[in-house]
């Protein structure tokens, strides 16, 4: 199944509209389960998610239609099943950034295994997309290639 963009913003008047139910945790942290969605209109298309477990912890995350040309993500049919997605315009498609403290400029996106989540349940999974070799788990969100740097300048 293909995965669309829905760049409607969440409904944060609602007080559990921003919260995520994540069964299975996110790779790496199995036992964070539930996650909270977090934004400042002046910081998107970046968003906090709060991982909720032992800990509080971090990550910054995106909806990368618009931001990144071409990415279209397609799952596994037993994946949408699993998360009860029946239709493309269920799902939300949210990706981790990882910043690097030294090289901001260097700030990658994993295109390979974002997170799916139900919009309608809020449930979610971290999952690899079965159209994965088309893409980076470290696509960079600006490209420094001189051929760029000299189209953007021409």
């Amino acid at each position: 199944m293909k995965v669309i963009f829905d760049l409607t913003p969440i409904d944060f008047e609602q007080p559990t509209a921003n919260e995520i139910t994540l069964p299975n945790g996110i790779i790496g942290f199995s036992q964070y389960t539930r996650a909270e969605l977090l934004y400042m209109p002046d910081h998107l298309p970046f968003l906090w998610m709060r991982l909720h477990g032992p800990d509080t912890i971090h990550f910054i995350v995106m909806e990368p239609g618009g931001i990144v040309p071409d990415y279209e993500p397609e799952i596994f049919d037993e994946d949408a099943l699993q998360l009860g997605i029946e239709d493309p315009s269920q799902a939300m498609v949210l990706n981790i950034v990882t910043l690097r403290q030294q090289q901001p400029i260097d700030a990658s996106v994993n295109l390979v295994g974002p997170l799916i989540v139900n919009r309608r349940t809020r449930v979610g999974r971290q999952l690899v997309i079965s159209n994965y070799s088309r893409y980076s788990a470290h696509h960079l969100l600006i490209d420094r290639s001189p051929a760029r740097t000299c189209e953007r300048s021409a």
